[in-house]
C-alpha cells in the first residue's frame, strides 16, 4: 500500500469515528431534552405528552430529511430550543416545604459578633417523627478554633454526604450541611438531581440534629470524623464565606444540580472563594464529584490530622456511629471526639 493510500485510509477512519462521535453526542443531548421536558415541565399533566412528542418529532425528521448536516442541525436545534427553555425555569423558596426544611438560615454580622437566625435543632424520636425547631444563636468569631468534616456513607464507597462542623471555644459547634430542599411528599432521586426538581439548601443545625439523625436515627448510614489542620484565621474566613452564601440563597434560591452544584463541589466553591484554596489540592481533582472520596483527598494533600497514621487506620478510628449511639444529647459532640486523632480531651459544660 503506498503512502497516499495509507494516509486516505486514516482520513476515512477518522472522518467515521468523528462521525460516530458526533451522532453520540447527539443522541445524548436528545434523550437528555426528552428526560427535562418529562421531569421539568410544570405541568405534570403535559410532561409526557411532550416528552413523547419531542422524541417523535426528532424521529420523523431523521427519516424525512435526506442530507446528513440538516439532520444533525435538527438534532441540535431541537436541544437548543428545550436548553434555552430549560435555563429559564426559577428556583422559588416559596413552596410547601417539609417541616425539617421549612426555614431557611441567616445570619447578622458586625465585627467579631455572629447572630444565626434559623439554626435547626430538631428533637427526634426516629427519623421521619420529629419536632423541629428553629433557634437563634450567637457566636463569636474571635473564639473560633477551627473546622471538622463529618462524611456520611449509606453504600458505595464513592457516594457519600460531607458536613462541615465550625468550632467555637471548647465545645460548641455550628454545622453546615447542603442539602436538597424537598417539597413535601418528595424523596430524593439521583436520576431527578441532574434537573431542575430540588432547590439547593444550606442548613445550618446543631451537629445533634444534622449529625445524629444520620448516626442514631437513620439506618444504613456510616458516619466518619475528622479534625482538619486549618488555622482560627483560615476558619473565620471559611465560615464568613458560607453565611454570604447562606444569605445569599435566602434572597436569591438556586437549583440542585447532582454534578454541578451538590454537597461536595459547593464546599469546595466555598473554600476557593476564600481566596486560599486547600494546600496540595487541585480544584479538577477528579474525585471532587465523588464526594466518598473526599476523605481520601484530604488525607494525600495533608488537610487532615493524621496521628501518623496509614490512611486505612485513621478512617477506622474515625468511625462514631458507636460514640454516637452511647452518647446522651447533652454530651453528644464531646463523646464523639473522645480519642479521636486531632482532638484533645474536651470536659463537659
Amino acid at each position: 500500500m503506498t503512502g497516499t493510500a495509507v494516509v486516505s485510509t486514516w482520513r476515512r477512519v477518522l472522518r467515521f469515528v468523528g462521525l460516530a462521535l458526533l451522532w453520540f453526542c447527539l443522541l445524548l443531548v436528545t434523550l437528555w431534552s426528552t428526560a427535562a421536558l418529562y421531569f421539568d415541565v410544570p405541568n405534570h399533566r403535559l410532561r409526557l405528552p411532550l416528552a413523547v412528542l419531542y422524541i417523535a418529532c426528532i424521529i420523523v425528521a431523521l427519516v424525512v430529511v435526506r442530507t446528513p448536516h440538516l439532520r444533525k442541525s435538527v438534532c441540535l436545534i431541537g436541544f437548543v430550543i428545550v436548553l434555552v427553555w430549560w435555563l429559564s425555569l426559577k428556583p422559588s423558596n416559596d413552596r410547601p416545604w417539609q417541616a425539617d426544611v421549612a426555614q431557611t438560615a441567616w445570619m447578622e454580622i458586625q465585627g467579631d459578633h455572629v447572630t444565626i437566625h434559623n439554626l435547626r435543632n430538631c428533637e427526634y424520636r426516629s427519623e421521619f417523627d420529629y419536632t423541629p425547631h428553629w433557634e437563634t444563636k450567637n457566636v463569636d468569631l474571635s473564639q473560633i478554633r477551627g473546622v471538622d468534616v463529618f462524611i456520611t456513607y449509606w453504600g458505595s464507597p464513592y457516594i457519600a454526604h460531607p458536613i462541615v462542623s465550625f468550632q467555637f471555644g471548647d465545645d460548641d459547634h455550628v454545622a453546615f450541611s447542603i442539602e436538597t430542599r424537598k417539597e413535601v411528599g418528595e424523596t430524593y432521586s439521583a436520576v431527578l438531581g441532574f434537573f431542575r426538581e430540588y432547590e439547593l439548601i444550606y442548613t445550618v443545625a446543631d451537629e445533634r440534629d444534622v449529625v445524629r439523625l444520620r448516626t442514631n436515627y437513620r439506618t444504613g448510614e456510616e458516619v466518619y470524623l475528622f479534625r482538619t489542620i486549618a488555622g482560627a484565621q483560615w476558619t473565620r474566613e471559611l465560615f464568613l464565606q458560607y453565611a454570604r452564601s447562606t444569605n445569599q440563597l435566602r434572597d436569591h434560591p438556586k437549583w440542585y444540580n447532582a454534578l454541578t452544584r451538590n454537597c461536595t463541589t459547593n464546599i469546595f466553591q466555598e473554600i476557593n472563594a476564600t481566596g486560599t484554596p486547600l494546600a496540595h489540592m487541585s480544584r479538577y481533582d477528579w474525585r471532587i464529584l465523588l464526594p466518598g472520596k473526599g476523605d481520601e483527598m484530604l488525607y494525600e494533600s495533608g488537610n487532615i490530622e493524621t496521628g501518623g497514621l496509614s490512611f486505612a487506620q485513621l478512617k477506622a478510628q474515625a468511625h462514631i456511629n458507636a460514640s454516637a449511639r452511647r452518647s446522651s444529647r447533652e454530651d453528644f459532640c464531646r463523646r464523639v471526639r473522645e480519642g479521636r486523632v486531632g482532638y484533645t480531651l474536651m470536659t463537659p459544660h
